[in-house]
């Protein structure tokens, strides 16, 4: 790479950085791309990690020693995150988002990348420092946020299918009973998918009583896998609490109440801000 003016050089490393969360590099990665000394690359990197961590962007980690670097991990602030979903909640209120049936509109929101950006990494936060391998969600409208969480936890995600494909080899399916409807559903993943005895977040756009969320549970114990946690866009209290087949998920929304007669739709930031 040609040598960069400091500026120049501020802007790429804080790109690299950004393109590669929760990787370890080296200093020498950034000496040897810039041509620049060690020290001058601590140098830099104090500004990049002021300005990340004044701006609530993440944090930027050093390691000492000889295998050693700095790591950037995206977190999101408390405040920012109540200020996202309270924006968000204001996109979900508008009344022409009612669809018959009581049902609620949210496609457009799920095929935004900035927005599914900002959910992916309160999502990211709210599991900060615990363990995962893979993020995993079930087609197809929680695919924009699976891989938005999972690009802020530098994760692969796995697919569920509700349909086994061909293309995918063999595969591991379940049966499972939709909480909402108490109707039979089958859903299935390919057994190169995933590794036995990963620890998976699990994260869906929506969820009722939790029936498509149990399955995936249930069909992470076909694999040894361990439930690291579970993340969910929006909840809905159209069941009550001892109908619904999970309790233990963090959620961004709460959606009250949907009348279809007034046209009147109520949400809340979700569980994720009452504890």
């Amino acid at each position: 790479m040609k040598k960069l003016k400091r500026s120049q050089r501020l802007v790429d490393m804080t790109q690299f950085l950004l393109e590669k969360p929760h990787d370890l590099l080296p200093l020498s990665t950034f000496a040897e791309r810039y041509g620049a000394a060690k020290s001058s690359i601590s140098e830099d990197l104090a500004i990049i990690k002021e300005v990340f961590e004044g701006e609530g962007m993440g944090e930027l980690q050093t390691h000492a020693g000889a295998a050693g670097g700095v790591k950037f991990i995206p977190r999101m602030p408390m405040e920012m995150a109540l200020s996202f979903v309270r924006g968000l909640i204001s996109e979900l209120e508008h009344s022409d988002r009612i669809l018959p049936g009581g049902y609620l509109y949210m496609s457009d929101l799920l095929g935004q990348p900035s927005l599914m950006e900002q959910a992916g990494k309160i999502i990211a936060t709210a599991f900060y420092g615990v363990p995962i391998d893979t993020v995993m969600t079930v087609e197809t409208k929680g695919i924009p946020l699976a891989y938005a969480t999972a690009a802020q936890l530098g994760l692969p995600v796995v697919l569920v299918r509700r349909d086994h494909k061909v293309t995918e080899g063999s595969a591991v399916s379940i049966n499972y009973v939709s909480g909402s409807h108490k109707s039979i559903h089958t859903m299935s993943l390919s057994r190169r998918a995933l590794k036995e005895k990963s620890r998976v977040l699990i994260v869906d756009d929506f969820m009722k009583a939790g029936g498509t969320v149990g399955g995936m549970v249930d069909l992470l114990g076909e694999f040894n896998a361990e439930v690291a946690g579970v993340g969910v866009l929006v909840e809905s209290d159209a069941v009550g609490t001892e109908e619904r087949l999970l309790h233990d998920y963090v959620s961004l929304v709460r959606l009250g109440e949907v009348d279809s007669k007034e046209r009147r739709i109520s949400a809340y930031p979700g569980n994720l801000f009452s504890v």
